[in-house]
Formats: structure tokens, C-alpha cells, sequence
């Protein structure tokens, strides 16, 4: 396989004059067409909009102006962000034809520093799910092992990377779903602080806790992704004013003496051994760069799982409510309101959102919301001080980010209780608030599959996660 693009070669390139940005664009849509029909990681292409701005590039460079970061840098973004005139579906019937009429915030800043847009990446309907399955338009297959999942919901933005037809994309994690697709096809994978990056444009699942991430090929190029989506935006709210460091700087400092916290909690019974050993090799690598290692307790984390299935799904059946088949999406006539309400839901949503939304409604009516979102808002609470208190101790924690790697297509489907169960090292950090990063840790002895690392900091500590994360892969942790 030759070398994957990185931003600096993509630069470099660009700037020795070795290819044009056009030419890099018309190389990834030629890697697309060979590839994607079996893997079905892009939905949508965009090659007028990614020429249009290939050209511009080109034209910087021919007039000898300097070049914005990320000039010419091919990226495929998640289909759940907003992308003015290019079909944005969610992997749902019910926006199969939706078209924005706006940009998200983060891909209004990609786009602002040079990358040029591929097309949208395919993921679970609505992000909705842990192996890229639910989608409406066909599961995405893991290039690394074509007949296992990538994980999920940001199967396709994990994919397009992984297999070499983007050098970076963006996705989303509420509970999970960039850390774990990330781990389970071989590449670093981010989730920033709630509120680091503007959620403006991206169509929501649950409000709480979706943030938007970047997927690459190393962790230098997850840093710049991460620092040009950062910061305050005025059209989201919950969008923090705290500064945004310098990501690429800042990863180069030393980690010698950087307490790491290792949760007893996170290593229970059922992961599998290839994963527990590599990681453990993983923590053991981090121990030999000079970092003092600290056993910690995370007391609630055994009540993770349930309280995010609780909060996520109440949040879902709010946010999906506004697909009623009157103002856009899909619309299925019918003589009555009602009729016409049900069965554009019936046609539009797949049965994994119809499960959520069940669960949810069923957790916020009267009689059940005390007994079990109140009581999930408490335990959330609980978990979120779990974090703060263990960052009094140390300075990272270090978990597996997945207890298996990537399972076979197929596999799962029909038991939804053990697809959620595989988020139980990611939803905890998630309900926290706080950043996490998963970095490739080695391969399963028996099946050579990608086992992840993941590392959290304490909330907008992204710098040291990614600090941590880069150590870790330049001495050699992706092969363990």
C-alpha cells in the first residue's frame, strides 16, 4: 500500500510544484471510484465544489501567495453535517433528499482553510449505532478487514480515511462514535470537550452530547484538524469562549513525569484478550516514556451504559420530532394528520431509530421521567465526578477504547443490547464532558485486527490527550 497522505506531504507537494491541488483532487475521486463501491463509505460526492476550491489553491500558489494550513488537504465529512446544496441524509429515507441551505460551522472552517470537500461519509441513520449497520443506504465495510464492521455511527468518515481516499474527515461521537470506528479501523480518532467545536449545522441526535471530531492518519494531523474547527462560534451557545491552544505545538512537549490514571473499572471481565493485552502493552509503553502510572476507581462507570441509553434516547425522541412530514424530508399523504404523521415516520425511520425514539418518548412521559431520566441526569452527575475527582490525581486516564475489535458484518443485528454494551469504555467520558482520543495500540494476535487506545483529559484539556496520544505513536504504539 503506498504511503498515506498526510497535511505535510499534501503541502509539501503543493508547494514543490509536484502536482497541482486539482490533480490531488482528481486522484482521491479516482481512488473513490475503484474503491467505494465495495466499501460504500461516501454517499454523496462533490467534485464540482471540491475543483472549484482545488482551483483556488492552485491559483495561490501560481501567484506566489502563501497558502492557508490546510490548502488543498482532501477531506470527506460525516453525513450528519450540514453542507450548502450537497445532499445532506443523515442515512435516513427520511431526508434522502435534503439539500442545506447552509454550511455547518466546522466545515465553514475547513473549507476557510483550504481543504477541499470529497463528498459525505456514510454512518448509522442519524448516528444512531455502533457498527455503521443502520444506515438506510447498506452498511460501510472496514477496509482494514472487508468483512467485518468499521464501527460506529462515523463508520464511513473512519473508512475513507483508513482506506486512503481522504487524507482527513470529520465525524461525530455521542457516545462513542468517532473513538470507537477510529479504533476499530487502525487510525487516531478525536472527540474534543463538549462545546470546543461549534455544533451549529449538525443535525442533532442528542443535544447533550454530540460533538463534532476529526478522524487522520496520525496524530500531528488530528491536532490541526482540531484546531481549525475550535473555538467560540456565536450560533451555538454551548460553543465555549475558552481560548484554543496551539494543538500542533503543544503535542511535542515531553510526557516524562505525567501521572496516568488507570481505571480498575475499565478492565472488567468480557473484553476480549488480544485487546486487553495490547493494551496493556500500550500502558506499559507509556510507563517506559517516564510517565508514573496510578490505579484509580471510577466507581459509576457500571451505570454508564444504562444512564446514556436513558439520556440519549430522551433526547432523540425530542430532536426527531420535528420529522413529521410537513415542512421538509420525506411526506407519505394520507386523508389525516395522523395517518399522514405515521406513516412518514413508518417509511422514513429505520427500526434502530424507531427503537430509540420509542425509548425515549417512553422515558420523559408522566409517571416514568422521575423514575428514569431524572434519576439519569443524577447518575450522569455522579459519573461526570467520577472524572473530576481522579483529575485531581492524575493528569490522564488510560482505557481500552473498544472490548473487542471489529466484529463481523452480520454478527450483532439482532441482539441491540451487545451492539450497545460495545460503548461501555466510551460513553462514560462522553456523559462526562470530557475529551477523549483513541490512537491505534497494536493488532489481535489471532485475526490481526486494530485494537485502539484510548486516553481522556480533564475537560478542554485537549492539549495533553493529544500530547499523550502523539508520544505514544511516535514510540511506536500503533505496532505493539
Amino acid at each position: 500500500m503506498l504511503e498515506p497522505w498526510t497535511i505535510s506531504s499534501v503541502r509539501s507537494a503543493l508547494a514543490a510544484k509536484k502536482l497541482s491541488a486539482r490533480e490531488l483532487a482528481a486522484e482521491f475521486f479516482t481512488r473513490i471510484d475503484a474503491q467505494n463501491p465495495t466499501l460504500n463509505a461516501y454517499l454523496t460526492l462533490s467534485p464540482e465544489r471540491a475543483y472549484a476550491q482545488a482551483d483556488k489553491i492552485d491559483a495561490l500558489i501560481a501567484s506566489n501567495k502563501s497558502l492557508p494550513p490546510l490548502a488543498g488537504v482532501p477531506i470527506g465529512v460525516k453525513d450528519v453535517l450540514s453542507t450548502r446544496g450537497i445532499r445532506t441524509t443523515c442515512s435516513s429515507k427520511i431526508l434522502e433528499n435534503h439539500f442545506p441551505v447552509y454550511d455547518a460551522t466546522a466545515v465553514e472552517r475547513l473549507e476557510s482553510a483550504g481543504a477541499v470537500l470529497l463528498g459525505k461519509t456514510n454512518c448509522d441513520e442519524f448516528a444512531m449505532g455502533s457498527s455503521n449497520e443502520n444506515s438506510a443506504f447498506g452498511a460501510v465495510k472496514n477496509p482494514i478487514a472487508p468483512d467485518r464492521v468499521p464501527g460506529g455511527s462515523s463508520g464511513g468518515s473512519a473508512a475513507v480515511v483508513a482506506a486512503g481516499l481522504a487524507v482527513a474527515s470529520l465525524g461525530t461521537d455521542t457516545g462513542g462514535s468517532i473513538r470507537q470506528p477510529g479504533a476499530l479501523c487502525g487510525i487516531p480518532a478525536m472527540m474534543g470537550s463538549y462545546g470546543r467545536v461549534s455544533r451549529y449545522g449538525l443535525i442533532a441526535f442528542a443535544s447533550s452530547l454530540d460533538r463534532i471530531g476529526p478522524f487522520a492518519n496520525n496524530v500531528h494531523d488530528v491536532a490541526a484538524i482540531l484546531q481549525t474547527i475550535a473555538g467560540r462560534d456565536p450560533r451555538d451557545s454551548t460553543s465555549t469562549t475558552a481560548p484554543v491552544p496551539d494543538y500542533t505545538s503543544e503535542i511535542a512537549k515531553p510526557v516524562k513525569g505525567l501521572r496516568i490514571g488507570i481505571p480498575k473499572d475499565y478492565f472488567a471481565e468480557g473484553m476480549h484478550s488480544g485487546v486487553r493485552a495490547k493494551v496493556e502493552a500500550g500502558i506499559a509503553l507509556l510507563k517506559s516514556l517516564g510517565c508514573e502510572l496510578v490505579d484509580i476507581r471510577m466507581p459509576h462507570t457500571d451505570y454508564a451504559i444504562a444512564t446514556y441509553y436513558i439520556i440519549a434516547t430522551a433526547e432523540a425522541s425530542s430532536n426527531l420530532a420535528r420529522y413529521d412530514g410537513v415542512r421538509y424530508g420525506l411526506r407519505v399523504d394520507d386523508p389525516t394528520l395522523i395517518g399522514m404523521y405515521r406513516k412518514t415516520r413508518g417509511a422514513g425511520f429505520g427500526p434502530e431509530v424507531k427503537r430509540r425514539i420509542v425509548l425515549g418518548t417512553y422515558v420523559l412521559s408522566a409517571g416514568y421521567y422521575d423514575a428514569y431520566y431524572l434519576k439519569g441526569q443524577k447518575v450522569r452527575a455522579l459519573i461526570a465526578q467520577d472524572f473530576r475527582d481522579a483529575f485531581t490525581k492524575v493528569d490522564a486516564i488510560v482505557t481500552p477504547t473498544s472490548p473487542i475489535p471489529a466484529f463481523k458484518l452480520g454478527e450483532k443485528t439482532n441482539d441491540p443490547l451487545q451492539m450497545y454494551l460495545a460503548d461501555i469504555y466510551t460513553v462514560t467520558g462522553s456523559l462526562a464532558g470530557v475529551p477523549g482520543i483513541s490512537v491505534p495500540c497494536g493488532k489481535t494476535p489471532q485475526k490481526n485486527l486494530p485494537v485502539g487506545l484510548q486516553i481522556f483529559g480533564p475537560a478542554f484539556g485537549e492539549a495533553r490527550v493529544l500530547q499523550l496520544a502523539h508520544a505514544f505513536e511516535q514510540a511506536g504504539g500503533a505496532n505493539l
